[in-house]
């Protein structure tokens, strides 16, 4: 297991041992040099006969890619939690017939292309197609690395006219894709535009560049944000591993530019599913100004049922983070339903007993560590 102090060039594997330490920081070097096919991963890691199967059998269904950052943070022989996230499965080509490729009915809730509005005050901006890291458990398999979607920018003013015509919308998230992937100009540009409307309250900005490609949060970048703040910026950290000292650099610049930074951290089964890797996790993102927001429900996208686990794993993580680590370390456990039903909040059941006494009903509550406490609720006048 990494740490924030560990640098991804200390790391590199022997693929890359010849680039510089210049080369390496460069985000647009990290980009032009992924791997994107079993060949590439030679002299970076041994894949197994299945991953190696999975490459020809699913490359019509979803694109590989992986920044030599991510990957020299795989281990370089077995079984690791970014290697899980990053390499393809034979698992991803058995399709449920509960799944969905739109698992969220993003498309169904699309006013103008590129724009969900399905909550009354939220909508969703989708501005780009693209992601440093094309993660295995992807919920938008459907839209993500497939440059037919891309998102032009006469489809994102036509986003931005529709919410600037709404004022029920008071915040919007930019997503993709990653945002991060279009060039500091367009993006300030976006941000420019949002800023102008006088109804929006709330700027998010969706990003898992500070864990895929942290070299990304460049000094201008931040310069950039600033002149827009305050920007939510919610990025996706899943595992301790995936700490080292550039995403600790990307979340420091991000929090010194006043921006407002969380994490979305998806369930996944044999990478996050046990409450003390969830607690590391979080203790390090607190460490480094990052808010723990969600626990998400892996969704029911199509190839991906391999990576769920039962809500009970969710719920069980929960009831051991309470008491353990202090409120703003835990994060929300939510399910976004299928269907376009939104985000719901799941939590464990701390009442123990209910009785009725001459002041009101006793409500019998257990707390973290198994104790047990009466609460009178006071009956109404």
């Amino acid at each position: 297991m990494t740490d924030f102090s560990t640098s991804s060039f200390e790391m590199r594997p022997p693929r890359f041992e010849a680039v510089s330490i210049s080369q390496w920081q460069s985000w647009h070097w990290q980009h032009q040099n992924r791997l994107r096919s079993a060949a590439d991963f030679d002299g970076v890691c041994q894949l197994s006969d299945g991953e190696r199967a999975a490459f020809d059998k699913g490359a019509d269904r979803f694109r590989v890619a992986v920044t030599p950052h991510y990957a020299a943070l795989m281990a370089r022989s077995g079984d690791c939690p970014i290697r899980r996230q990053a390499v393809p499965h034979l698992d991803e080509l058995k399709i449920q017939s509960f799944e969905r490729s739109d698992p969220l009915a993003e498309e169904e809730h699309m006013p103008v292309p590129g724009l969900t509005h399905r909550y009354p005050d939220r909508a969703l901006l989708y501005v780009s197609h693209h992601c440093p890291v094309y993660c295995r458990h992807c919920t938008r398999k459907r839209k993500v690395s497939n440059p037919t979607t891309a998102a032009s920018m006469a489809q994102v003013e036509a986003g931005i006219g529709y919410i600037s015509e709404t004022p029920e919308i008071r915040d919007v998230i930019i997503s993709g894709g990653d945002p991060l992937t279009l060039s500091d100009a367009r993006l300030d540009h976006i941000l420019g535009r949002l800023r102008e409307i006088a109804h929006l309250d709330v700027i998010r900005l969706g990003t898992r560049n500070p864990v895929t490609l942290p070299q990304r949060v460049t000094d201008e970048l931040a310069a950039l944000l600033r002149r827009h703040a305050p920007i939510y910026v919610n990025t996706h950290f899943n595992h301790p591993a995936e700490f080292c000292r550039e995403s600790a650099d990307a979340l420091k610049r991000l929090v010194t530019a006043g921006c407002v930074v969380g994490n979305q951290m998806v369930l996944l089964k044999g990478i996050n599913d046990e409450a003390k890797i969830v607690m590391s996790l979080n203790r390090g993102l607190l460490r480094h100004g990052c808010r723990p927001y969600y626990i998400l429900q892996c969704d029911m996208a199509q190839g991906i049922t391999h990576f769920r686990t039962p809500l009970a794993t969710g719920l069980e993580i929960m009831d051991h983070l309470r008491g353990r680590i202090g409120g703003v370390g835990v994060p929300d456990f939510v399910v976004d339903l299928p269907g376009g039903g939104g985000k719901v909040e799941l939590l464990p059941d701390y009442i123990v007993d209910r009785r009725s006494s001459e002041h009101g009903e006793v409500v019998r509550f257990r707390n973290f560590d198994g104790e047990e406490f009466d609460f009178v609720d006071v009956a109404p006048p």
